[in-house]
C-alpha cells in the first residue's frame, strides 16, 4: 500500500501542475467571455421601462426581435450577401491556391504573399480604401468616366452596395482562404501525382481528379468559417455609412443593427436580446453545414 502510494504521489504533482498552467488561461478566459455573455443573457431578460424602471420580462424581448422587420430584413440581406460573396471567394481562392501547386510560377513565393497581403490589411483601413475608390464625387474611377465623358459609376446605391462590400470582403479573405487550402494540397502524397503522370493525366486533369476531391476537408472549413463570418458583417458597412448613409441603414446587418440599439438608442436589453438571437442563428447554419459535409462524404 506505501508504495502504491507513493507512486500516486508524482502523479497528482504533475496533475495539479497542469492545472496551475491551466488556470490563467482559465481565468481569463472565464472573465473575458463567459462572464460577459452571462450579463448579457441576463440583461436579455430584462427590459427597462420610464415607469417601473427595470423588469423582467422573461423571452419577450426575444419574441419581439422574431417579430422585428429590421431585424429580420438584415438577416435576408446578410444570407443574400452569403450566396453572392462566398462562392466567388471560394472560386477564387481554390484558383489561387491551384495556380501557386503547379509549379509554374517563376516566383511562388512573391504570389504567394501578393495574394496573402490584402488579408493583413485592418478590415476599417481596408473599407476606407474601397470607400475612396467606391466615391461618386472623388477617386479613380470618377476621374475615368470624366475623362471619357461618361456619368461615373454609382457603387454606394442601392442596387451596387451589396456588390460593393461583398467584393471589400471578397478582396480581404481570397488569400486567407487561399492559404489553407494551399496547406491542405501540400499534404497531399507526390505518389498519387507520379500515378496520375503514368496515367498520362495532364495538369488540368490532375487538379479536378486528386486535388480537388481532396481539397474537400479544408473547403469545408472554409466554408463554415465563412458562414459565421458573413452573419457577422460590420466593419464595412460601419465605415462606408457615411458615405453611403441613405442605403445603409442603422439595420442594414444584424450586428450594425445590435450596435446601434446599444450604443445609439440606449436599449441595451433588446440589443443584448437581438445578439443572442444571431449567435444561435449563426450555431444552426454552421451546424447544417457540417451535417451537409457529413451527409455528402456518406454518400461519396
Amino acid at each position: 500500500m506505501a508504495i502504491l502510494a507513493r507512486r500516486g504521489r508524482p502523479e497528482n504533482k504533475h496533475a495539479a501542475a497542469g492545472y496551475m498552467f491551466v488556470a490563467p488561461f482559465m481565468i481569463v478566459f472565464a472573465a473575458m467571455f463567459i462572464a460577459p455573455l452571462a450579463y448579457a443573457a441576463y440583461l436579455s431578460l430584462y427590459s427597462s421601462r420610464l415607469v417601473g424602471g427595470t423588469v423582467f420580462v422573461g423571452l419577450q424581448n426575444y419574441t419581439q426581435a422574431l417579430q422585428d422587420r429590421q431585424f429580420l430584413s438584415g438577416l435576408e440581406r446578410i444570407a443574400l450577401f452569403f450566396l453572392i460573396q462566398v462562392p466567388i471567394m471560394i472560386v477564387l481562392a481554390t484558383f489561387f491556391a491551384l495556380v501557386l501547386d503547379s509549379g509554374r510560377l517563376r516566383a511562388p513565393r512573391v504570389f504567394r504573399i501578393a495574394f496573402f497581403v490584402p488579408y493583413a490589411v485592418p478590415a476599417v483601413v481596408a473599407a476606407l480604401m474601397w470607400g475612396y475608390l467606391y466615391g461618386a464625387k472623388f477617386g479613380p474611377f470618377v476621374q475615368i468616366a470624366h475623362d471619357l465623358g461618361t456619368a461615373p459609376p454609382q457603387f454606394l446605391t442601392s442596387g451596387h452596395l451589396l456588390p460593393s462590400v461583398a467584393n471589400i470582403v471578397t478582396w480581404e479573405f481570397a488569400g486567407y482562404n487561399m492559404i489553407i487550402l494551399y496547406a491542405a494540397l501540400l499534404t497531399i502524397p507526390p505518389d498519387l501525382y507520379e500515378a496520375a503522370s503514368i496515367d498520362g493525366a495532364g495538369p488540368i486533369k490532375t487538379a479536378l481528379r486528386i486535388k480537388l476531391p481532396l481539397l474537400r476537408p479544408a473547403l469545408g472549413v472554409i466554408l463554415l468559417f465563412s458562414v459565421i463570418g458573413a452573419f457577422q458583417l460590420f466593419n464595412e458597412p460601419q465605415v462606408l455609412q457615411p458615405a453611403a448613409g441613405s442605403v445603409i441603414t442603422p439595420a442594414w446587418t444584424p450586428n450594425l443593427y445590435a450596435y446601434n440599439l446599444a450604443f445609439t438608442d440606449q436599449r441595451l436589453n433588446y440589443a443584448a436580446a437581438v445578439s443572442f438571437l444571431l449567435g444561435f442563428i449563426i450555431l444552426i447554419a454552421t451546424y447544417l453545414v457540417l451535417i451537409l459535409g457529413r451527409l455528402r462524404r456518406r454518400s461519396t
